[in-house]
């Protein structure tokens, strides 16, 4: 028995080796499971959740939609409105039937026992044929093995209305989604600016839409969907769905019929004089408000090929210039108020020629002794030398410097120059004659309006300002500009005293006879100042302006003229004076307020509606408030036959053709069932 037991217990001894193996082996699988489980759930949970949301989830941002700009008279100047862009899943295309190789329905089909669903080139041929798009690139997209084919990126919605019809039949693997396009009524372009864009997403590169961009750009939204086993997508139950919250609308100051005729006038004048560049800009004297600023040449908004740095520039507030003789304001109105001159003082004008400092200042005509009222009417510069060293330095530099001369006007817009007027401790001796007719001084146009805009505001220096208002989504006001005084220049007895006895006897009987507008009372006057060329004189380019306002009983509005470097002629009396003279007949036509006021009609008004036409656009496939809206943008008027919630198929005038303003476009409505497709 005993050597039963001792025999035994080698073997149990065995047994309990491989018993503690087999446990040991055991416990080290079961730590392993729970290791790995706690890694995926606790360590790493974060990481196999993206995995697998990447699998059955997906984040789709939805781009709010831009704000609007729009004229003073709500009329819209730039709106982004809807395009259409197609995507597939290629694996979902190359593994589904629906059509065989003409596009049309089949049954499902076996070969060689395989089931083969393939449908990439029915559906290249079908996107071939709808939107001319070349056949091989979609099929080298419906070839790829992951990621999202793109087979048309913003689409007009008339070219893609008949796919997204066809699409109703629900093509597996392909969808659209509407993308948002800038749009432009295409008058202001250095004013209103331009933008840029890389996928979907749209930002402001110059101008409104540069410096407002963050109002415009609104809030994206997003939408998360999952795809169920059979690789439809349906919105995700459970996740936080954000709306996308649109941009801010911007309403200007600018009246776009009043922009449109200074854009006219001034490609005319570039046109007719040969010249490098021309700006003009109107302003309502009593409140400030900017009606229209032009700049030619320019761009087409809507054509980005269009723009160039050159092109885009604002001259009217970033160049500036030797104002020449239109800076004569500023000596006649020391003048008046610190020599107490009268229109009718007599002056003499030294025979056209006076010598000083060893240099001479010169006069177009040899004059002699004249009135005061003459020299301005005939811009003796001697007479505006000598006046100006008679009212003193420090007077002289105030009466600058308070009408806004070297300093931003604050109009609010981006690259706005200050001009330079030189600190008084750095004057020489020839400053202050030179000054006194418009040399060593720099201003801007937007400057030079806003001083002639003062004394026809009885002396009233106003802000000019561009933007009227900006509201919300919901059309509550963010913010709102209004006229604010700056300061008074003059007195209103001297601001109407030099108005009435100097700057409308220029327009009546002096230099500035072409600015005349028949039946309208017009004051101003003509300037006509050379530029160094390479930093001198000798060849010198000239700049021609004009500033005036009108009527001058009751002055309404304010126009600065400026034409560069004219080839063919380069008096302001001949090249800028009739460029004024044609904007403000033309505004006094398109102002019911302004012919009731001076009891006019004017003949203006057939002429206008015979230089003024608009492009007729491709209605069809736009929604019946849409195309009336987009009509509404180009004057043109609509009307319709069918349900007026339906889309365009019909119109009675061929997009492409030109056609005056107020135009009545006839256009037939069909209902069409159009949901959106789920990405």
């Amino acid at each position: 028995m005993n050597d039963q037991q001792e025999t035994g217990r080698p073997g149990d001894r065995e047994f309990g080796k491989r018993l503690g193996i087999v446990v040991a082996l055991f416990s080290i699988f079961i730590v392993a499971i729970i290791g790995m489980l706690l890694s995926i759930q606790v360590v790493n949970a974060g990481k196999y959740h993206q995995k697998a949301a990447k699998q059955y989830e997906r984040v789709v941002t939805e781009r709010a939609q831009r704000g609007a700009i729009l004229d003073r008279h709500s009329r819209m100047l730039a709106e982004s409105i809807e395009s259409i862009s197609f995507y597939a899943d290629p694996v979902i295309v190359r593994n589904t039937p629906l059509f065989d190789k003409n596009g049309k329905p089949v049954k499902f089909r076996k070969s060689n026992k395989q089931k083969t669903y393939d449908n990439s080139g029915a559906v290249a041929t079908l996107f071939s044929r709808y939107l001319g798009s070349d056949r091989s690139v979609c099929l080298q997209q419906l070839s790829r093995h992951k990621g999202v084919a793109v087979l048309g990126r913003k689409i007009p919605v008339a070219k893609a209305l008949p796919l997204m019809q066809l699409m109703q039949k629900k093509i597996p693997g392909v969808w659209y989604d509407r993308q948002q396009q800038r749009y432009y009524l295409n008058v202001a372009a250095q004013v209103i600016g331009s933008i840029g864009s890389a996928s979907s997403e749209i930002w402001g590169s110059s101008g409104l839409e540069l410096q407002l961009d963050k109002e415009l750009r609104g809030r994206d939204g997003t939408r998360i969907f999952q795809r169920s086993a059979t690789g439809i997508r349906y919105p995700s139950p459970d996740a936080e769905q954000q709306d996308a919250i649109k941009g801010n609308t911007v309403q200007l100051t600018i009246d776009g019929n009043i922009q449109s005729i200074v854009e006219d006038e001034l490609a005319k004048a570039v046109n007719t004089f040969n010249a490098d560049a021309a700006s003009s800009i109107v302003m309502d004297v009593r409140t400030g408000e900017i009606l229209a600023m032009a700049n030619n040449p320019s761009f087409d908004l809507n054509q980005r090929s269009t723009w160039t740095r050159q092109n885009s520039r604002n001259r009217a507030v970033t160049e500036m210039y030797e104002p020449g003789s239109t800076f004569k304001l500023v000596m006649a109105a020391g003048a008046t108020e610190v020599l107490h001159r009268k229109a009718d003082d007599k002056v003499f004008a030294n025979n056209g020629v006076m010598p000083i400092y060893n240099l001479k200042i010169r006069d177009h005509e040899p004059y002699g002794t004249i009135t005061f009222r003459e020299a301005i009417m005939f811009s003796s510069n001697i007479v505006a030398a000598k006046t100006a060293m008679e009212i003193g330095r420090e007077q002289f530099n105030a009466y600058t410097r308070n009408f806004g001369f070297g300093k931003r006007t604050g109009v609010g817009l981006v690259g706005e120059a200050p001009g330079l007027v030189r600190q008084l401790s750095h004057w020489d001796r020839t400053t202050l004659p030179w000054m006194g007719y418009g040399y060593q001084v720099m201003a801007t146009p937007l400057q030079t309006l806003q001083a002639y805009a003062a004394i026809a505001n009885d002396g009233d220096l106003m802000k000019p300002y561009i933007i009227k208002r900006v509201t919300d989504a919901d059309g509550q006001v963010v913010r709102e500009c209004s006229p604010e005084k700056v300061r008074r220049v003059v007195s209103a007895e001297t601001a109407r005293y030099l108005g009435k006895e100097y700057f409308k006897a220029v327009v009546d009987s002096g230099t500035a006879k072409n600015a005349a507008v028949p039946g309208v009372t017009v004051a101003g006057k003509t300037g006509t100042a050379r530029r160094a060329a390479g930093g001198s004189y000798a060849n010198p380019v000239y700049v021609s302006s004009f500033v005036g306002y009108f009527p001058v009983e009751t002055p309404r509005y304010a126009i600065i003229v400026i034409v560069e470097n004219p080839k063919t002629a380069y008096y302001a009396a001949t090249v800028a004076a009739p460029v004024f003279s044609g904007i403000a007949s033309r505004i006094i036509a398109c102002s019911e307020e302004m012919q009731k006021n001076l009891a006019i009609r004017s003949t203006e008004r057939s002429l206008l509606d015979s230089i003024v036409t608009v492009v007729v656009p491709e209605l069809r496939g736009f929604k019946g408030r849409d195309a009336q809206r987009l009509l509404k943008w180009l004057n043109l008027e609509m009307d319709y036959s069918g349900d007026f919630d339906g889309v365009v198929v019909r119109q009675s005038i061929a997009p492409g053709s030109r056609v005056v303003n107020k135009k009545v476009i006839r256009v037939a409505l069909a209902l069409q069932n159009i949901n959106r497709k789920s990405p």
